[in-house]
């Protein structure tokens, strides 16, 4: 298990690094888009490129951050059902539905991208819109955001059955979406 589990801390640093790395994106995708649209009302001139780099580095940035938000266990789930059972059971959930649900997604997305990235590589697939962006970097940007997905998952899968073993402590102790609201407003309440 210690091997898996100091993979799963390279694949975490992996992870983190780009994540942080790729949040740029979200800067320099307003900067191009305000700039676009002031170019476009003070001069009356558009570029079909600027429209779709910016939404390349738009789909760049949530692509190849959804590895860093499942790391700092971020991503949306439905706390009805979930909240009410023991960290261990919910530790158990997580587990199940990375390998039942996660990852088979992330493999068969994997599985369809390789081709459909190296075919637009090929064959130069440039936008059908004048003036546009050559298509492939976009599209083996979805290959990259699955593929460290998919690295992350196994990451997680890890953790979850060092944690569920007893081999690792909780890094992410679970604490209902409301209950520090309630605990702030007690707080309140006393003052």
């Amino acid at each position: 298990m210690g091997a898996l589990l100091g993979l799963s801390r390279i694949i975490d640093i992996v992870t983190e690094k780009i994540g942080k790395a790729v949040s740029w994106l979200i800067l320099v995708a307003v900067l191009v888009s305000a700039g676009n649209a002031v170019v476009r009302k003070m001069f009356n001139i558009s570029s079909n490129a600027w429209l779709e780099a910016q939404w390349y580095l738009f789909g760049g940035a949530f692509m190849l951050a959804a590895a860093y938000t499942l790391a700092q266990n971020e991503h949306i789930r439905i706390d009805i059902v979930y909240g009410k059972f023991s960290r261990r059971k919910q530790h158990f959930i997580d587990l199940f539905g990375h390998c039942f649900f996660l990852m088979p997604f992330v493999l068969l997305m994997i599985y369809y991208f390789i081709p459909y990235v190296s075919m637009s590589y090929r064959s130069g697939e440039g936008s059908s819109s004048a003036g546009g962006l050559i298509l492939w970097p976009a599209k083996a940007i979805l290959l990259a955001g699955f593929l460290l997905l998919g690295a992350q998952g196994v990451s997680e899968i890890i953790k979850k059955v060092a944690i569920i073993r007893g081999d690792m402590d909780d890094p992410t102790p679970y604490e209902p979406t409301h209950q520090a609201l309630e605990e702030s407003g007690s707080e309140e309440g006393r003052a």
